[in-house]
């Protein structure tokens, strides 16, 4: 087997060997990218958070039509020689060469009809037929979400070639974009005018009606999920046509179809309020988490970007913060006084150090050179690898992980797309939830207690949980279904924690990979029954997985989404919009049966 990373090691990359596969890089070493020229093989794209402008299509028939390939990683535009071997857009792709599997390698899908249109009529037409046809089809972007929300086995319309950044209004500060265009790529688009967006997630490999359909979010304790950001939308409905969206034209449905789901149409444009482009300073230290409680109110108030990293089995938290940064500031850190003398992290063979140990211990007869080239992450997934479900093994990788962020600690500058993206691993089963904790001015801790209480929890029932847990804060958002929505009795002014957990999947055998997937059944278990009821918390919608539940469970989690949104208020708009239910899968319609319509 070959293993490929990405520059950022955002994702791994996988391939089977076999005569006349090629290893074809777009954007210059290390790629991101293969493509096989034999219909045996497989044909793996994923992101790598590259700034430059480059574009990519998603890999859908296109792929097929290049290859034949059996699988299809989607994620990314081809070159132009790639296109021209693809079939014409907007057609059906044949049933036989297509299978989707989103980019954590956790879901696929062989659709029957896949969609890929250039303009925004060929979507309309589409739409159309599906919706006089009552054939299901939904719409695709990068194809990120863990839980492969975007998935049909019907029919898919992938927005990649709809990617275009339509017109910057410099004088107040927003950008109009079609929905297929990638975070990263609009971003660029600003930067000659001197702006930006507000916040961005993890990672910028985004598609733009993805980004916002399913609530993503940065971290911030003033700072909206990135819905909030959007201003006006296009949306092509099946009963409807093509309606524009703002406040001004429909309060209440632009604040449904903010976070849609892709089940009230297909976003095709999008206009985003934008602030002027800036750089942060960010500061990372690892702390314990009884220092961390007595620190924790000045930290949310005080940065306008915090995130934590739990690390399971230790006492050890890591703080990242991110602020602007000022005139002189820089210059001021590194030689005024009161300021850390670890201005900037240890060279990356020291702070390496204990993982590299630790692998070599595992596998002494690892190739130096190629122990060299990991980056933590990539260390991280090979020393899993060894043995993933054997808690004593990963509770060790934990430490040295720890000891990794020790030696990691100081100072970067940077611009803000560039700052608050970071490495979130490769393949791997996640569950995000979001909940209540007070107010910035009166918090409640309850974002603290859920994490201590998820330790404990862990430690108690000797769950193999690798690091980190992951925490963030966003304010609240008017989108009727984004998980930090106000209510009644959630104020405008409620700050909302997010807790990420994790189970990598870093082999690619069959038996380990479902030896972790049971474990990780295990953890979400523990989550869903004994932390989110008591924390009102939520799924992220790109990470509430419903395949494996009992009808017992899906029955629980339809209540816990019941008692959190206007389901009601959304079935009634989707039975307005899209009378023939063409926009559902088994996500959606396990999540919102139309049983609940007046």
């Amino acid at each position: 087997m070959w293993r490929r990373y990405c520059s950022r090691h955002l994702q791994q990359l996988l391939c089977q060997p076999s005569a006349g596969c090629t290893y074809a890089c777009a954007r210059g070493p290390p790629a991101c990218r293969l493509q096989h020229t034999d219909a045996t093989s497989t044909l793996s794209a994923r992101p790598d958070g590259q700034t430059t402008s480059t574009r990519w299509p998603l890999y859908g028939v296109i792929g097929a039509a290049l290859a034949g390939a059996a699988t299809v990683y989607l994620s990314g535009k081809s070159t132009e020689e790639v296109a021209a071997a693809a079939v014409d857009t907007a057609m059906e792709a044949k049933e036989e060469l297509q299978q989707l599997v989103n980019w954590s390698g956790t879901h696929h899908v062989r659709p029957k009809r896949f969609y890929q249109p250039e303009t925004i009529q060929e979507v309309e037409d589409i739409v159309q037929k599906s919706h006089e046809q009552g054939q299901k089809l939904r719409c695709v972007g990068s194809a990120l979400s863990p839980n492969g929300l975007a998935f049909s086995k019907e029919g898919m319309l992938s927005l990649a070639l709809l990617d275009k950044v339509l017109h910057v209004d410099v004088k107040k500060a927003q950008v109009t974009v079609q929905a297929g265009a990638r975070v990263q790529e609009v971003v660029e688009a600003l930067r000659p005018h001197g702006l930006t967006l507000q916040n961005f997630a993890s990672i910028r490999e985004q598609a733009i009606g993805g980004f916002i359909q399913v609530g993503a979010h940065g971290t911030g304790a003033t700072i909206p999920p990135v819905d909030e950001q959007v201003v006006a939308m296009k949306l092509v409905t099946p009963a409807l046509g093509t309606l524009q969206l703002s406040e001004e034209s429909d309060r209440e449905l632009f604040h449904m179809a903010r976070v849609g789901l892709g089940s009230l149409g297909v976003v095709t444009e999008v206009t985003l309020q934008c602030v002027p482009a800036h750089e942060l300073v960010e500061h990372t230290y690892v702390t314990t988490s009884n220092e961390l409680r007595q620190q924790h109110a000045q930290l949310l108030r005080n940065n306008k970007h915090v995130r934590y990293m739990w690390i399971p089995y230790t006492h050890d938290v890591v703080v990242v913060t991110n602020n602007p940064l000022q005139q002189g500031w820089w210059a001021r850190l590194r030689g005024g006084p009161g300021v850390p003398k670890q201005a900037t992290p240890a060279p990356r063979h020291e702070s390496l150090a204990a993982l590299r140990q630790l692998l070599l211990k595992a596998k002494p007869k690892l190739d130096k050179a190629e122990l060299a080239e990991l980056s933590v992450t990539q260390l991280r997934d090979e020393l899993l690898a060894c043995d993933p479900v054997n808690t004593d093994w990963v509770v060790q990788i934990n430490r040295a992980e720890a000891e990794y962020w020790r030696r990691s600690e100081g100072y970067r500058v940077g611009w803000s797309d560039q700052m608050l993206g970071f490495d979130c691993g490769g393949q791997q089963w996640v569950l995000e939830v979001a909940f209540p904790t007070g107010t910035l001015k009166n918090p409640s801790l309850a974002d603290l207690q859920y994490v201590e209480e998820l330790l404990a929890r862990i430690e108690r029932q000797g769950i193999p949980a690798p690091s980190p847990i992951e925490q963030r804060w966003t304010s609240s958002s008017r989108s009727a279904l984004s998980p930090a929505s106000t209510t009644p009795e959630l104020p405008p002014d409620t700050l909302f924690s997010w807790v990420g957990v994790i189970m990598y999947l870093p082999t690619e055998d069959e038996e380990q990979r479902k030896a972790i997937t049971n474990r990780f059944r295990e953890y979400v278990k523990l989550c869903h029954e004994q932390l989110m009821p008591k924390y009102k918390a939520v799924d992220h919608w790109a990470k509430v997985e419903v395949v494996d539940l009992t009808p017992e469970d899906k029955g629980l989690v339809r209540k816990r989404m019941a008692d959190r949104y206007p389901v009601t208020a959304f079935n009634n708009a989707r039975k307005q919009l899209d009378p023939n239910n063409i926009f559902s899968n088994h996500i959606i319609d396990d999540l919102f049966p139309h049983t609940d319509v007046t």
